[in-house]
């Protein structure tokens, strides 16, 4: 692994420790489902592209 998969990889882990909290929140005050799905989304695309770093 370079060195720029390594920081992208290190940026991802940063996103996801903010946002899985955000998730949690916003899945027990379920007020806006958009923004619940969006949450999902984006966790799913980073942790995607967290595999394919780590598998390179």
């Amino acid at each position: 692994m370079d060195k720029k998969a390594k920081k992208r990889l290190d940026v991802i882990n940063k996103k996801l420790q903010t946002l899985r909290p955000r998730l949690a929140g916003s899945k027990e005050q379920a007020d806006d489902l958009e923004e619940l799905k969006e949450l999902e989304d984006e966790i799913k695309s980073l942790e995607e592209e967290a595999a394919k770093l780590r598998a390179s």
